[in-house]
């Protein structure tokens, strides 16, 4: 892999941007976090355990985890219409699906658990910063966890494998074009979640994995740090 790729923002390629991480930012929440790459920043709030309502949504035999994304309207330059789209359902679900093989969400029959997110700034990445500031955000509520998740997007510009892609980059219109590949994984290296969207050969989506795996401690110790201030234990 060389360095020598001129990024939109002059960063190196496996260089992410400064991350942000703090937890206990919505004092009404069982548990909150922020969570940014550089100008990209997600804050999450968990509501429960609590009882499923309506009753016949409950599941007798496991809790529901239940995660909720929204880009308020002055996140981005030009103003988007409040409320639910298509691309938030599905990055809500996006969401759950990334954090569900962690969440210890079986301890909690017929009860669900809330995950609210929302993304204050967006310059691109920002279902991998929601997805951090939720798994920070489960921690602080004391919900058990297997694992801490982290995210990143990984992008292949044309040819050249890519780190936390910005707007610039996953518009990108040199050469064969921009794939944008999130990938959440755990602590240990195990992927929850990953998705592509564009073209990739399978020895790049390889080396897109691979840098995945070299940038994620940085997220890791970004996440740990932030909970050790707030006096969370992550074991």
């Amino acid at each position: 892999m060389t360095t020598a790729f001129k990024r939109p923002d002059g960063r190196k390629v496996n260089e992410l941007r400064k991350i942000t991480a703090k937890v206990g930012v919505v004092p009404n929440a069982d548990g909150s976090a922020m969570f940014g790459f550089g100008d990209t920043i997600a804050i999450a709030a968990v509501y429960g355990p609590k009882k499923m309502h309506p009753q016949h949504s409950q599941n007798p035999e496991k809790g529901t985890l239940r995660c909720n994304y929204n880009m308020l309207s002055f996140s981005v330059t030009e103003r988007i219409r409040p409320g639910p789209s298509r691309r938030s359902t599905e990055i809500s679900k996006i969401t759950e699906w990334a954090l569900q093989p962690v969440v210890m969400i079986d301890e909690f029959a017929g009860q669900v658990v809330d995950v609210h997110i929302n993304i204050l700034q967006a310059n691109a990445s920002t279902r991998c910063a929601g997805i951090n500031a939720a798994a920070m955000a489960l921690a602080h509520a004391g919900i058990p966890m297997k694992s801490l998740v982290q995210s990143v997007s990984i992008g292949k510009l044309d040819k050249q494998i890519v780190a936390d892609l910005i707007k610039a980059e996953e518009d990108w219109e040199e050469g064969e074009g921009p794939t944008d590949i999130p990938i959440t994984m755990t602590e240990d290296g195990k992927i929850t979640h990953i998705q592509l969207d564009g073209k990739i050969k399978p020895s790049q989506l390889k080396e897109a994995v691979a840098l995945a795996k070299e940038v994620y401690p940085q997220i890791y110790e970004a996440q740990k740090k932030a909970l050790k201030e707030a006096g969370v234990k992550n074991e």
